[in-house]
């Protein structure tokens, strides 16, 4: 008679087989786009965009938030720049197709070295940083430590300072020693899939998800197990780490744009949009009506005449951001399930 123990390995092994031979299946469809770049003893994967001639801008730098790979700030801002800027997308350590190196990539101000090697290494001396959601607090860490190669800070619905309450209990559970990488072997890949469709619309909301948003951003490359373990401890770490580093927020002086949405139900934009506004001197915060927390995709256009804007451009932000309002003010999308994560 088989024992329950014995029922019990074979149902794990299972699903960790399953899960390996869905994993391979997500990256057969979203494989490498860019190059791989040694940042110092692991690579990471990027899209560089050369400067091109016609450039009126200073090289660009994306970061993508929490659960997301470089494909979704690609997606919006490669065909919105293309030919005014030399671009650099990438995905952050852990994400997409980059190697997670050490222990020191569990925070931001690790992630943002990693960013300042890449760009040396690509030859970008200086550039305007824009981090999305988790990203705001790289692109914060970059300008604390790197003020010398920030020419610009653009903020898209940023996570940067201690929120109340906690995390979803998936992130703590995937972040500890042993019952994290069995977790994200097993369970996470196929719940996670159940998911992908209805917690990026949550995402949007209240603005409508993109047709081919999945399709074209690949989310379900943070449902393999190593990137899945990688997502959780950023999240993890996130909270004590803004803790301690928020309170240097004052010592940035790059000029800074942040835009948020009165409607971002994954972010608490009056703690983190308004206390960047609060804590950067000279930051101008543009608040718009019925904007979830995608103002990359949603409000390309605003996020571009931003960096603009901190690029030293004559820009009249204040009209923009009123005809991206407009252009918002009948969307009614709902959330149909619930997402729980400050970035």
């Amino acid at each position: 008679m088989i024992s329950s123990l014995s029922v019990l390995v074979l149902l794990v092994a299972g699903l960790a087989v399953w899960t390996r031979v869905k994993a391979s299946e997500i990256e057969a469809r979203h494989p490498p786009q860019g190059e791989m770049i040694d940042v110092g003893g692991y690579a990471l994967h990027a899209v560089h965009v050369p400067a091109p001639a016609t450039a009126d801008l200073p090289p660009l730098v994306f970061i993508h938030g929490a659960s997301g790979n470089l494909l979704d700030q690609m997606v919006p801002f490669r065909p919105a720049l293309e030919g005014r800027a030399e671009m650099l997308f990438i995905d952050r350590p852990g994400h997409g197709w980059s190697g997670r190196g050490g222990s020191g990539n569990d925070t931001p101000d690790g992630q943002a070295e990693a960013v300042a090697r890449a760009m040396k290494a690509k030859g970008i001396s200086k550039a305007i940083i824009i981090g999305h959601s988790f990203g705001g607090a790289i692109a914060a860490s970059f300008a604390l430590g790197h003020p010398e190669m920030t020419a610009g800070l653009v903020f898209l619905a940023p996570a940067t300072h201690p929120w109340p309450g906690g995390i979803a209990w998936y992130y703590g559970l995937t972040s500890t020693p042993v019952i994290g990488p069995l977790f994200a072997h097993t369970l996470a890949l196929p719940v996670g899939l159940t998911r992908v469709e209805s917690g990026s619309a949550c995402v949007f909301a209240p603005n409508p998800m993109p047709d081919e948003y999945i399709a074209r951003t690949a989310p379900a490359l943070v449902l393999r197990p190593a990137a899945f373990r990688s997502n959780a401890l950023d999240v993890y770490n996130l909270k004590p780490y803004v803790t301690r580093v928020a309170p240097r927020y004052g010592e940035i002086t790059a000029p800074t744009v942040i835009i948020t949405g009165d409607s971002d139900s994954i972010v608490l934009a009056h703690i983190h949009s308004e206390g960047l506004a609060r804590d950067i001197a000279g930051a101008q915060l543009l608040w718009i009506r019925n904007l979830g927390h995608k103002p990359d995709h949603v409000t390309t256009g605003l996020a571009v005449a931003a960096i603009e804007r901190v690029a030293g451009r004559d820009v009249d932000l204040a009209a923009t951001a009123a005809s991206a309002e407009a252009a918002l003010d009948g969307d009614q999308a709902a959330c149909p399930g619930e997402v729980s994560a400050p970035g």
